[in-house]
């Protein structure tokens, strides 16, 4: 797990389209999906990148390219987690609640 890059927010929304969608995808599928109104070119150099970091593969099917992860929601939720416990609280998983807890985030 330790190979698993950190990816931008722009592209983790997308990632974040296609873990949610459990199948393969196509860019249509993903842009009708997406929060934000994004050019198509844009959805495609992003899906680019992410196939270019092995985070999602892409195969041809007739006209059209079916994009799948690669790289498990679960593993690269777990990943950032921990790399943003350890940033930020010294892994400090009190020091995070106390956090949560003095800002009123939780009660």
């Amino acid at each position: 797990m330790n190979s698993i890059c950190k990816i931008p927010d722009s592209e983790l929304e997308i990632m974040m389209v296609i873990w949610d969608a459990d199948a393969e995808v196509t860019s249509d599928y993903i842009m009708e999906h997406l929060d934000k109104a994004w050019m198509k070119t844009t959805v495609l150099n992003f899906l680019s990148r992410l196939c270019d970091r092995g985070f999602l593969s892409c195969t041809k099917k007739g006209r059209q390219n079916i994009y799948s992860a690669q790289v498990k929601k679960e593993d690269y939720l777990k990943r950032e987690s921990r790399s943003f416990l350890q940033k930020l609280y010294h892994g400090s998983l009190t020091g995070l609640v106390a956090s949560l807890y003095d800002g009123k985030i939780v009660s």
